[in-house]
């Protein structure tokens, strides 16, 4: 598998990032992670097209956790694949199962946003014994149907830009004005296109077609959910343009989830984790801790 590699000056003095570099390897490949604190583990999971710079806000408040965030292959500090073909959900999906093997991960509490969450929860749905608790943010559960008209252009445009424009992504789908300095943060893994064939890709693997590969395994999360009776927080934001109201969907499936506190992060949009991150994890700590109402 031929990959690149973004030279380490690009994450020089970044906002807020002041934390050590950990790596995992896989094949021949490096998969960075966070890894701050200790005590229980917190896993989350980043989306398209971000990176676990996303969930920096979180650290400081969740400090009596041993908090982990990988950067998928093809985003953030990790290699990123050059081929398109070489990004597939079952090998996103195959590097998670081994990350927490070889971290030795139990009695995770999954924090999960966008793309995270069709990864993180189908990482539940094969190895549902790795978790005690999951938080599920911006995300949903394809099977398939057929793909709504404003997903299928997201699609398209991610697919044929010669350079997707990732901070204006960022921007585009946040309901807040991001700081020039912060957008530039989630420009730095991709110094040029050849950095960014994760970031066209990742949309397409979106299932639109029943004989997607992904669908087996994303069925097989849903099914898992729909018997959780371990905590739940479904944790969505009321300015999401891409998944807002999907957290009904949510509440629906997982029977735990029904008890839960009802929350809606407000003035917040896509990347809710941005905007909002020291709210959200206070909700988290307390999620934990098991002070949220019922």
């Amino acid at each position: 598998m031929k990959f690149v590699r973004t030279p380490s000056d690009r994450f020089e003095n970044l906002p807020g990032f002041d934390f050590k570099e950990n790596y995992v390897k896989f094949q021949d490949m490096q998969m960075h992670y966070l890894d701050e604190g200790s005590g229980e583990v917190i896993l989350a999971l980043h989306g398209e097209p971000s990176w676990s710079y996303l969930y920096r806000k979180f650290i400081p408040v969740l400090g009596a956790y041993r908090f982990i965030a990988p950067d998928f292959f093809g985003f953030g500090k990790s290699d990123k694949p050059t081929q398109a073909k070489d990004y597939s959900y079952q090998f996103h999906l195959e590097t998670l199962i081994h990350f927490c093997e070889k971290l030795e991960l139990r009695d995770i509490t999954l924090v999960v946003q966008d793309w995270g969450g069709l990864l993180g929860l189908g990482l539940l749905g094969q190895r549902p014994e790795l978790f005690k608790r999951v938080v599920i943010m911006n995300t949903f559960l394809p099977i398939g149907n057929r793909l709504k008209l404003p997903f299928k252009i997201w699609q398209w445009f991610a697919k044929y830009h010669p350079s997707p424009p990732v901070s204006k992504i960022i921007q585009f789908a946040s309901h807040s004005t991001i700081p020039k300095t912060i957008l530039k943060a989630y420009d730095a893994p991709f110094p040029s296109k050849e950095y960014k064939v994760g970031a066209r890709i990742f949309p397409s693997l979106v299932p639109g077609k029943k004989n997607d590969p992904a669908v087996k395994y994303l069925k097989k999360a849903r099914e898992e959910l729909s018997k959780w009776e371990k905590p739940a927080l479904v944790l969505f934001s009321d300015k999401d343009k891409v998944l807002g109201g999907l957290e009904k969907f949510f509440y629906n499936l997982i029977p735990s989830s029904k008890s839960q506190q009802k929350i809606l992060i407000a003035d917040a949009g896509h990347f809710l984790q941005e905007e909002k991150g020291e709210e959200i994890a206070r909700y988290i700590d307390a999620f934990i801790k098991g002070d949220l109402e019922i």
